[in-house]
C-alpha cells in the first residue's frame, strides 16, 4: 500500500479540476474518490470509516482467539479436578470447557477490537467536520513505490492535506 492522502478542497469545481488532473496522469493514482454532497458518502469509504477498521480488527483476531480460547478451555478442564459438566462424560467434559473457551474468545475479539482505537481516528473525525461545514474531500492514493504529485495538489490551493496512512 502506498501513501493515503485526502485533499480538503472549498468547492465542487476545485474538486472536479483536480480529479481530472490526477486521473489524466501516468501512471494515474492507484485510487482517487470524491467525498461530498452528490458524491461519494464518507461511510462508503474504508480508509475514512472507523466502523469498517474495527470490524477487519475484529475478524482478524476472531482466527486466533477463538482456536486459542479452545484449547484454553480444554486444558483447564483437563488440568482442574472441577467436574461441572460430569454429565457429558470423561471425553464430553473436556469438549464442553473447550466450547466455552471458544466462546469466550469470539467474545473478546469484539472486546479487543472495540477498545483499540485506530490512530487514524482523530484524522477522520476532523475530515467528518470539514464535510459538515461544506467542504469538499478528494481521497488519493498512490500505487505502493509512486509518488503523490504534490504539485498538482498545491496549485489546487487545498484547505487541509490531511495524511492517513504511509507504508
Amino acid at each position: 500500500m502506498g501513501l493515503c492522502v485526502v485533499v480538503v478542497l472549498e468547492d465542487r469545481s476545485q474538486l472536479n479540476r483536480l480529479r481530472d488532473q490526477l486521473s489524466q496522469l501516468s501512471p494515474a493514482p492507484k485510487e482517487l474518490v470524491a467525498v461530498g454532497a452528490g458524491e461519494t458518502s464518507m461511510d462508503a469509504i474504508e480508509q475514512l470509516n472507523p466502523a469498517i477498521a474495527r470490524r477487519n480488527r475484529q475478524q482478524g483476531m476472531v482466527r486466533w482467539l477463538m482456536p486459542f480460547g479452545f484449547f484454553a478451555g480444554l486444558m483447564f478442564s483437563l488440568i482442574t479436578n472441577l467436574h461441572t459438566f460430569a454429565f457429558a462424560g470423561s471425553i464430553g467434559e473436556p469438549l464442553i470447557g473447550g466450547l466455552l473457551g471458544m466462546g469466550s474468545g469470539w467474545m473478546g475479539s469484539y472486546a479487543a477490537a472495540a477498545s483499540v482505537s485506530s490512530e487514524t481516528d482523530d484524522r477522520v473525525r476532523s475530515l467528518r467536520n470539514r464535510i459538515d461545514e461544506g467542504n469538499w474531500l478528494l481521497l488519493l492514493e498512490s500505487a505502493s513505490g509512486e509518488e503523490i504529485p504534490w504539485i498538482l495538489i498545491q496549485q489546487a490551493r487545498p484547505k487541509a492535506v490531511v495524511r492517513l496512512t504511509e507504508s
